[in-house]
């Protein structure tokens, strides 16, 4: 199945269980008044408006690029990750002022037993979401998917300490803890916003993405050919599921057209069985100089002018910079 229309499935899911865990966790509040679980339900608010969101914004990443987005639609997925952040941290501002509010003015609670099974069974049902939801957002290289995965799991480890939160109160019967654990929760919740926003802010402004550069120099160190002399003005761009990737290769100045272009099927081979098949690759050839046979390690080259002296392992510095390698 296309990774864009299973991101797309995935996300139908995740709209469809959010609405069902907001209307119990709804429940559990109105049944015992606690600005905790409200604190658990407003945030719920924020899973169902995401969740469209999200669906929204794959459904139009799943579009075939045309001649107005020559690069595809998968940048809208970092609009969509923009709003759910910003969301979030609406929905932590709003919990912060109910929890204070709580401390000032205490209410009375009722049925605490029943709330904390009810938002017990939202808080496993999200974890499994959030699982699949970030397996298959890494597995086809999707930023909603990966930042609905987050909010939902985020979402679970604040339901189990708010169930914390309330079996002290239950059995302590101190109501102030009720406002205490709704600020701490709320105060993780806008840092996960402030995370979310800084990601997607990032993939708008095509900030160079150190981690997936650093995976990508090491597979080519690691599966090197001897016709590929050098290496440089490496970039990498990832829209959606779309890996698009530029770089300028040095060959034997003496390869043919059809030659060259063998070598870089090769490197689109390799980079495509470890990062997917959804590539765009675009490389700008270059024939060697004289002073790339002290860093050419090419068996039995009639053309050699200097011998052999250091193979230069390719890093994230030097393979990034527009100038080609050299002992010099």
């Amino acid at each position: 199945m296309d990774p864009r229309i299973q991101n797309v499935k995935v996300q139908q899911w995740v709209a469809g269980i959010s609405v069902a865990m907001l209307i119990v966790k709804f429940i559990a509040y109105y049944s015992t008044r606690s600005v905790t679980i409200l604190t658990d339900a407003l945030e719920s608010i924020v899973n169902v408006v995401s969740g469209f969101i999200g669906l929204y914004s794959l459904r139009i990443a799943a579009r075939p690029r045309d001649k107005d987005h020559p690069y595809g639609h998968g940048k809208v997925e970092f609009i969509s990750a923009a709003i759910e952040g910003t969301l979030i941290g609406s929905a932590g501002v709003i919990i912060l002022y109910k929890a204070i509010q709580e401390l000032i003015h205490p209410v009375e609670l009722r049925q605490v037993d029943i709330g904390i099974v009810l938002i017990a069974v939202t808080a496993v049902v999200n974890f499994i979401m959030g699982y699949y939801c970030l397996s298959y957002g890494k597995k086809n290289s999707s930023l909603a998917l990966i930042a609905s995965g987050k909010h939902l799991q985020s979402d679970t480890w604040s339901t189990a300490g708010i169930i914390i939160g309330l079996i002290f109160l239950y059995i302590s019967g101190y109501r102030w803890i009720d406002g205490v654990v709704a600020i701490l929760f709320g105060s993780y919740i806008i840092f996960t916003s402030y995370r979310i926003l800084r990601r997607s802010v990032a993939g708008i402004m095509d900030e160079a993405d150190m981690e997936l550069l650093e995976r990508v120099v090491q597979v080519l160190n690691a599966n090197r050919r001897e016709n590929w002399i050098d290496l440089h003005n490496l970039r990498v761009i990832k829209y959606g599921s779309v890996l698009h990737v530029d770089c300028h290769l040095t060959f034997p100045w003496y390869f043919t057209v059809r030659e060259a272009h063998h070598e870089i099927d090769e490197l689109a081979k390799l980079i495509r069985k470890d990062f997917g098949e959804s590539l765009e690759l675009f490389v700008h050839s270059d024939g060697c100089m004289p002073f790339s046979c002290r860093i050419c390690y090419k068996a039995h080259c009639k053309e050699r002018q200097h011998p052999f002296e250091k193979k230069i392992t390719w890093t994230l510095e030097n393979i990034s910079q527009n100038k080609k390698h050299s002992l010099d």
